[in-house]
């Protein structure tokens, strides 16, 4: 005589093995899973130039999958030619001008100027951007330019915005031949919505 199969001891059994297993098996997948990142540039300015960069050629040197979408005018940062890149203090009380130059004391001094003295004086935007430039020389930060080849070195995909590029009349040529992504939000969003860390800069 056969025996009678007892289907609720069998799925007691196996409900125990999995509760047993699966945690472990979990902690594994995400042990040995890849942290994505992405990031949103929309500033084409010196200044705003550097973030994206950074914290793109950083979590690409841990390991991470990294996405930059450049839209608007982040999409500066992906031409060819980036010394046009300026920085303007203009109604930006957060950067009071330090001279890159002359003795301690007076390189220590923060120079408040008004914005209606930086509106009137000609040519102040290329003067602050000079300071700017000179500034980050003698602190031995690393350039623009070397900070995009340094992202693009590590694997860091560089994305333009099919819409900006549209919308200002660029053209693909106009921008460095490693982007090889141009899409709009509908295909980037996605991406977005699947990382583990998700920035707008």
């Amino acid at each position: 005589m056969s025996e009678t199969i007892d289907i609720s001891r069998i799925d007691q059994i196996i409900s125990e093995r999995l509760e047993a297993l699966l945690p472990q098996k979990l902690a594994e997948i995400e042990q040995n899973r890849t942290p994505s990142m992405t990031i949103i540039a929309t500033k084409g300015t010196l200044d705003w130039a550097y973030p994206p960069f950074i914290l793109a050629s950083t979590a690409a040197a841990l390991g991470w999958n990294v996405s930059v979408f450049f839209t608007f005018y982040g999409l500066q940062l992906l031409r060819k030619d980036l010394s046009h890149l300026k920085v303007s203090p203009l109604g930006n009380p957060a950067m009071p001008m330090k001279m890159p130059f002359g003795p301690k004391w007076f390189r220590g001094i923060n120079w408040n100027i008004p914005n209606v003295v930086q509106a009137a004086i000609p040519g102040f935007e290329s003067l602050a951007t000079a300071l700017m430039k000179q500034t980050i020389t003698n602190s031995g930060v690393a350039q623009v330019e070397e900070l995009r080849s340094l992202s693009l070195e590590a694997g860091v995909n560089l994305i333009g915005c099919q819409m900006t590029v549209d919308l200002f009349g660029f053209t693909r040529d106009d921008f460095i031949p490693e982007v090889k992504e141009y899409c709009g939000a509908a295909t980037f969003l996605p991406m977005a919505k699947d990382a583990d860390v998700s920035l707008y800069i």
